[in-house]
């Protein structure tokens, strides 16, 4: 049985719905982030998981207990907030353990508790600063420890990582990762980073206008999206439009017909079988074209180079395509002379890594 269960939640405000009829089953110990666009529901949803919204429909189960109803005090979650949304005027030490007090722990519990989870956070040495006296990171950490001590059967993340820079963000989400792993806990993540979904997550669920498109692991999404929709969010995706010719002699295999010739793709849903002659598009990730010379075997196509953006580990180039497409091409590790912008090119793509969407 699922630790945590969504079953037809929906939510409205006003006109506006913005949560419509989401089913999710997350695992015991599994690390679920929701991703997607501003505006696509995924925080609203974890307040409703949470108890700081109310459903209008459907209903949340916590280890066999429905929850739906419950104030979001007796729900056993904790929420780090995108604010920190800490006391000012306390110290690190009674940020963290105001939860505690509160519920009337004994100070003796609440001292192990805090100091725990200080030496886990490596807060220990800040325990008598103020909030203003740490810097955005410490902060951030302050926010997970007071979450923490609680014990909580589910994590909750809303954006935690928006508010550091670069390098910070960089480093928070390494040890949120690692806290993850160490304490073996529940925690659902919500961001709008691709980069932050695909390296923490054990599951992602994309949302858009406040459905779930599709549910998998990072590599699954990666390599097996349902849409162009989801192909985009997860990574950079070229599009490309051609009619089924027909099946090859490999079962997922399918030739196509294009603007610039016949071309052999992947169906990337096992249950769906395309039918001769119909539209579709095809998806191609810049990393994986590579430059050949043109041949009747190839699965390929010719363009003109008109763009390159060195950035040392790889090199970005804009090659437009006789129907005036302009797609992407990534060169991992570039070694040599750069192309020159200009520059006539046939593009190679195995077809395998060009994937055919039927939506």
């Amino acid at each position: 049985m699922s630790y945590l269960q969504l079953h037809g939640i929906e939510k409205q405000f006003g006109a506006l719905h913005v949560i419509q009829g989401i089913d999710l089953e997350i695992q015991r110990g599994e690390f679920v982030v929701f991703v997607g666009p501003s505006g696509c529901g995924k925080s609203t949803l974890l307040r409703l998981i949470a108890g700081l919204e109310q459903t209008d429909a459907g209903s949340v189960m916590l280890d066999g207990r429905d929850i739906t109803e419950a104030p979001s005090s007796q729900r056993d979650l904790a929420m780090v907030f995108q604010s920190y949304a800490l006391y000012p005027h306390m110290s690190v030490f009674e940020n963290m353990s105001f939860a505690l007090k509160l519920a009337k722990v004994p100070q003796d519990q609440i001292r192990a508790k805090v100091e725990r989870a200080a030496q886990i956070l490596n807060l220990t040495q800040f325990l008598q600063r103020t909030p203003k006296e740490l810097s955005g990171g410490q902060r951030q950490r302050v926010a997970i420890g007071r979450a923490i001590v609680r014990a909580p059967k589910v994590f909750l993340f809303d954006e935690p990582l928006s508010n550091l820079d670069a390098a910070l963000r960089g480093q928070t989400r390494i040890e949120i990762a690692k806290l993850h792993r160490d304490l073996g806990a529940t925690t659902v993540y919500v961001t709008h980073d691709r980069e932050e979904a695909l390296s923490m997550a054990d599951r992602m669920a994309v949302m858009k206008e406040g459905r779930l498109l599709q549910v998998g692991s990072p590599k699954d999404l990666y390599q097996h999206p349902k849409s162009l929709e989801v192909a985009a969010f997860i990574g950079e995706a070229n599009c490309l439009l051609g009619q089924v010719l027909g099946k090859t002699g490999d079962p997922s295999i399918y030739a196509v017909e294009t603007p610039y010739g016949r071309l052999l793709a992947r169906k990337t849903q096992e249950r769906w079988q395309p039918r001769d002659g119909q539209e579709v598009h095809l998806m191609l990730r810049p990393e994986a074209i590579r430059a050949a010379m043109p041949s009747p075997e190839s699965n390929g196509f010719p363009g003109t180079l008109v763009e390159t953006l060195y950035l040392g580990a790889s090199v970005q180039y804009r090659v437009l395509l006789k129907d005036g497409v302009m797609i992407q091409w990534m060169v991992q590790h570039p070694r040599g002379d750069l192309k020159r912008e200009g520059e006539s090119l046939w593009l190679e793509v195995d077809s395998r890594d060009l994937l055919m969407l039927e939506e």
